[in-house]
């Protein structure tokens, strides 16, 4: 029975309501996506007006990062969830009422619905799944409600387990292992990244956060020696290392590696750290580490074929959604230890769901029950203070925020502490502030309030002209040496958008450099390959071992001079693939924030479109400054953009809290 011959629905409105739908489609303000889902829902069976309404507004708030609806958002303020002026939001309504006037009578109208599964009803795969109770109802589309369920199950498992430590082996190591890192300035303060440790040891999961330079890479280097130390047999003790994205993945390593290097000196013949070290591989994408198949959602590790891991460490957790850490802690076998490292304030990933935010959103607060600060004590020597000592529950137990960044210290670390409080003064007073010396390690600021695009192009023409030079020379020594030295000029510096379209996006800035870069002879463009020619790819390729997000420059093929080879640095390596086998890359003078994740630059510019949109938030501005260790510039045709981002924050609608803490 489709919607038309269904006797709860009027025709005559029905037929408004799909009009105002196609409506506000080719306005730009739906996608076309959720007008076709609810006419999906029509064609199952009898759909009253307001079921078509909610998959409508799920569909797109699905579009938008968010895993579920929640009920009592549709009954309070629809037109605000979905930023429709409320006249349109009205128009759209007045089609299908009478609406349900609050979250309990959403619920009663949804659960009749034969399109709509809730617990304790027969289970026939219904595509829309009803979860919780009053003004906690959620409605999911049935894959985001099983990852939600799978991630919630496993991690709340996993937080109970409590392996048996030998706490005064385990306080052995650590004195040893953060012996030169002492406490001469704040003796009172517990040392996070030892405490973090010793929590990690513990339990089946832990989680690992902090803002930049608060020692993340440098933590987890010694609890792999502590992993290795405390195994009752280190040769068998298998570790895998994986990020989101191959140059998070690169860099992963190659922090782990420096720091593991510094630590074997000082272990000695204690322990041989960099035979065992040398035995976990390279660390890889999630895509790869779980056998990705070209053309499939499915991975070839899962519950039937688990990993074979004992430990699996994954960085810039932030970047993970929820789909691929539901597919994680599917093939994770129930003996393994997940140990996640990110950013909780970072930007979550573009496609649905918060999953690191979601897990550790209360971490500031710790929430130490009295239970871990005695296994703290006796195992670290560390006290956590009464202020994070609190009932909490049992991920929080297995949950450490690394207060103290040895990085920012300066303008940059102060600039993104005053975005991250949403402190709109303090930010433009950090901004606005005369210069100073650059002291290493503080790093320093600029802003151009009334910025044009041609501050954007000068500073690129200034930015990239290190490796255009190095371009130009002619190859000394190896050639393999040149690239590697051309990709690490490159990396040096980076002008990162909020948006794509425009004259302030990537598109438009891309084409404005390129054009300025090949007006002053820098590059010579004849056609959409070129030598020098920067390219981010964007959609994995099995067939060349290349991911979404990998950014790689156009250089000669040294075999075959007429050709065109694009080269990725993978750490100190590099690699290289023909130009003509890359279908799905473009241009990347110009960035996105979120393609930025995982990377660092010694000068980051970030450019703020004229009007802010739905994407410019605190946690975009956060991030992009975030990605500079030297130098930061902020562009802003319109300065007033900025307190509008700094005041907003990303909110996505989840169950995930609420499933953990059942």
């Amino acid at each position: 029975m489709t919607d038309l011959e269904n006797p709860a629905v009027d025709p005559d409105k029905i037929d408004v309501f799909w009009l105002e739908v196609e409506r506000l489609t080719e306005a730009g303000e739906l996608r076309r996506l959720s007008g076709v889902f609810a006419r999906f829902m029509a064609s199952l069976g009898p759909a009253p007006g307001p079921l078509l309404l909610a998959s409508l507004v799920l569909s797109e708030l699905e579009g938008r990062g968010h895993s579920c609806l929640l009920l009592a958002d549709l009954a309070g303020d629809p037109a605000a969830l979905l930023g429709l002026p409320e006249d349109e939001w009205k128009e759209l309504a007045a089609a299908i009422k009478p609406l349900p006037k609050n979250a309990k009578a959403w619920i009663a109208q949804l659960a009749g619905c034969e399109q709509v599964w809730r617990n304790g009803d027969f289970d026939f795969g219904q595509p829309l799944v009803l979860d919780g109770e009053g003004g906690d109802a959620r409605l999911y589309l049935r894959r985001y409600w099983r990852d939600e369920t799978t991630v919630a199950d496993s991690v709340r498992s996993r937080a109970l387990e409590h392996r048996t430590v030998d706490e005064a082996q385990v306080r052995g190591w650590l004195d040893l292992l953060f012996a030169s890192q002492r406490k001469a300035d704040n003796p009172d303060k517990p040392d996070w990244q030892k405490l973090a440790c010793a929590i990690a040891l513990r339990g089946r999961v832990a989680i690992i956060t902090g803002g930049p330079g608060t020692g993340k890479t440098y933590t987890v280097a010694r609890l792999l020696a502590l992993l290795f130390a405390t195994a009752p047999d280190a040769a068998r003790q298998r570790i895998a290392l994986a990020a989101p994205t191959g140059k998070a993945a690169a860099r992963l390593k190659q922090s782990i590696d420096k720091a593991l290097g510094e630590l074997a000196e000082r272990v000695g013949d204690r322990l041989p750290l960099r035979e065992l070290t040398a035995r976990m591989g390279a660390a890889r994408t999630l895509h790869s580490l779980l056998g990705a198949r070209p053309d499939s959602r499915a991975f070839a590790h899962h519950r039937g074929n688990p990993l074979d891991v004992d430990v699996l460490i994954v960085d810039e957790a932030s970047m993970v959604h929820l789909e691929m850490m539901a597919s994680l802690l599917d093939a994770l076998p129930p003996s393994a230890t997940l140990i996640l490292l990110g950013d909780k304030d970072q930007l979550a990933s573009v496609e649905a769901g918060a999953v690191l935010g979601d897990l550790c959103h209360d971490a500031q607060a710790g929430n130490y029950d009295e239970s871990t600060v005695d296994y703290v004590r006796a195992a670290s020597g560390e006290t956590i203070p009464p202020g994070f000592v609190r009932p909490g529950g049992a991920l929080a137990q297995q949950t450490v925020m690394l207060r103290h960044s040895r990085r920012f210290s300066g303008p940059i670390g102060q600039l993104a502490l005053a975005v991250n409080a949403g402190d709109v003064d303090a930010a433009a007073g950090v901004l606005r502030a005369p210069g100073a010396p650059e002291v290493e390690g503080a790093g320093s600021v600029r802003w151009i309030e009334h910025a044009q695009q041609q501050h954007a192009i000068g500073l690129a023409l200034e930015g990239y002209r290190p490796y255009l030079k190095l371009l130009a020379a002619l190859p000394e020594g190896a050639h393999e040496d040149w690239v590697r030295a051309i990709l690490q000029r490159f990396e040096g510096f980076r002008i990162l958008c909020a948006v794509r379209e425009g004259e302030w996006g990537v598109g438009g800035l891309n084409t404005a450099i390129e054009q300025r870069l090949d007006g002053a002879g820098l590059i010579r463009r004849n056609g959409d390959w070129y030598v020098g020619r920067p390219v981010m790819v964007t959609r994995n390729d099995y067939a060349t071992n290349v991911f979404n997000g990998d950014i790689g420059l156009t250089l000669p093929d040294p075999a075959r001079p007429d050709s065109l080879r694009v080269w990725f640095l993978e750490g100190d390596k590099v690699r290289s693939v023909l130009a003509t086998r890359l279908r799905h890359v473009e241009t990347a003078y110009a960035m996105t924030v979120h393609k930025s994740q995982g990377s660092e630059f010694a000068h980051t510019v970030l450019a703020l479109p004229k009007e802010g949109g739905a994407v410019l938030a605190r946690e975009l501005v956060y991030t992009g400054i975030t990605r500079a260790s030297r130098e930061f510039t902020l562009l802003t045709p319109a300065p007033a953009v900025l307190g509008e981002a700094i005041q907003k924050r990303t909110h996505r609608t989840s169950g995930l809290r609420g499933m953990i803490g059942k």
